[in-house]
């Protein structure tokens, strides 16, 4: 049995994002002992490990959830699929740094713009997310997201909330488990909202009017600004 501290350590993945995937559900510890901690045996180490290969394949959590709790899920036919995507995505990359090379050395003479396709890789993904399409969990979930495809008011109603705490300082506790919130709402309902891409996002939230507007609506004037300095203080 291993400790979230020790995963953490062995992976690189924080003791945060562990406690969410235990919170939605995507990787539940084996046993939680008396004092609160919580252990995690080989099972559910394969279980990591497969959600972590799935990760960087850019697949969503609700995505690896549903495939993962699949009863017809062949975890070594997975295990190929993943591979052969990895693949794809290694051929692709290799392209894309031989092309910079190129133009480093002869400039933008006949610059090629083809490897920056993505068509195989994600026709590959679609078919290998298909296999699982006729599963009751593959439909619970197509259903649940269809009811929600729009997510834009639940969105703006986090906002609403950061407003009413613009009084507090971007460090408070307060805050800074707003922003987590607004975080993990990205991650669920769009797209992995890893704290580079938030700390991205909370720049454009200023510098984009169009941004700043709706935020500012949803929220009261200064919103945006302050969500922005929320980001800013962080705890990486």
């Amino acid at each position: 049995m291993k400790t979230v501290k020790e995963i953490s350590r062995l992976t690189g993945i924080s003791v945060r994002t562990l406690h969410y995937y235990d919170e939605i559900n995507l990787l539940k510890p084996t046993q939680i002992t008396d004092a609160g901690y919580r252990l995690y045996d080989d099972t559910a180490l394969e279980r990591l490990h497969s959600i972590l290969l799935f990760r960087e394949l850019e697949f969503s959590l609700k995505e690896i959830k549903t495939i993962l709790d699949s009863p017809e899920l062949d975890t070594q036919v997975a295990l190929q699929e993943q591979i052969k995507l990895l693949e794809l995505k290694k051929s692709r990359l290799d392209k894309i740094i031989k092309s910079a090379r190129k133009l480093l050395l002869k400039g933008n003479e006949n610059m090629s713009f083809s490897e920056f396709d993505k068509t195989e890789i994600e026709q590959y993904a679609d078919e290998a997310k298909q296999k699982w399409g006729h599963t009751e969990a593959y439909k619970e979930f197509e259903q649940m997201y269809s009811n929600s495809a729009d997510k834009s008011d639940d969105l703006m109603q986090i906002f609403s909330e950061m407003g009413k705490i613009k009084h507090l300082a971007p460090n408070s506790h307060e805050a800074q488990s707003l922003i987590r919130k607004l975080q993990n709402f990205i991650t669920e309902n769009y797209y992995t909202c890893t704290d580079e891409i938030l700390k991205g996002l909370g720049q454009m939230y200023i510098a984009d009017e169009r941004f700043k507007n709706n935020i500012d609506k949803a929220g009261g004037p200064g919103t945006a600004e302050f969500t922005a300095e929320i980001i800013k203080f962080m705890i990486i």
